[in-house]
């Protein structure tokens, strides 16, 4: 179980590798000599923002939080937390990946980032703010009580569960990206969901208590619906992500799965196995 203090150091070491990662990339940019792009700058600034959020999270006296919020796994468990995680990596990644370019790492970087985005950043990003916002206009105290509101301000909130949103669009508008092979991307994202499910379940095994209010509402015929449901969700929305980069930068993707189809045996290797 967390305590006060756990959670403390948890705070100050985030915190500490968030700010660590701000400057490395600020160090990076000042020492690579190229111009500044649309996409560079539109990543730099989404990196800062999520590791402003983050910090900022982890900032908080421990001493205030609401009573049972951090039981068992601290914020690792709640999936808006992991979800800025998320974001903050691969915006981070992204910012890199803009400041190599040209360089023989590039190529590697830009198929990470691309399948992170493709895969992960995209739908999941996209499920929290849907999800969130519906079960909170049903009743917020299934999702996110009024009592914690003392705690997250209002601004915070919405860095968490709402300008996610517009930030993921405009990553669609800033840079093209390659997706994968729908089922292996389909894949990917299943057994991230299963393992993310998993995690919920065994908190519930350990401590008695559900991740999310909710979910002790249902029987475990309704919980088994539920998650199937929210998979289907998710797949829908990996589509949707796949529909949407086609649909703004169909002829851009065809060059750069050109110049994909051009990467020698080894870089292959290596993106093969991320």
């Amino acid at each position: 179980m967390y305590s006060n203090l756990a959670f403390g150091r948890l705070s100050s070491g985030l915190s500490s590798r968030v700010l660590s990662s701000v400057l490395s990339l600020c160090f990076l940019k000042k020492h690579v000599q190229m111009k500044p792009t649309v996409s560079t700058v539109y990543h730099v600034i989404a990196f800062g923002w999520y590791a402003f959020v983050v910090m900022s999270l982890a900032a908080k006296d421990g001493e205030d939080l609401p009573p049972g919020i951090f039981v068992y796994g601290g914020p690792w468990k709640y999936l808006t937390f992991l979800n800025l995680i998320l974001q903050l990596v691969f915006f981070g990644l992204a910012a890199v990946t803009d400041l190599q370019a040209g360089k023989k790492s590039s190529k590697i970087l830009n198929r990470c980032k691309d399948l992170l985005f493709s895969v992960f950043v995209f739908p999941v990003g996209m499920f929290v703010v849907l999800l969130f916002w519906m079960i909170f206009a049903y009743d917020r105290e299934l999702v996110y009580p009024a009592s914690i509101d003392a705690f997250f301000p209002p601004w915070m909130n919405h860095s968490m569960h709402t300008f996610v949103f517009p930030i993921l669009l405009g990553e669609f508008l800033v840079q093209p990206h390659v997706y994968p092979k729908t089922k292996h991307g389909l894949v990917a994202l299943g057994v991230v969901g299963l393992s993310y499910l998993s995690w919920v379940i065994w908190v519930y095994l350990s401590v008695g208590i559900w991740v999310y209010p909710l979910l002790g509402l249902f029987s475990h015929g309704g919980l088994l619906c539920l998650f199937v449901s929210n998979m289907s969700v998710v797949t829908l929305l990996y589509l949707l992500g796949e529909k949407l980069n086609y649909c703004v930068w169909g002829k851009s993707l065809t060059i750069l799965q050109q110049q994909k189809a051009q990467l020698t045996p080894s870089q292959k290797c290596i993106g093969q196995t991320i």
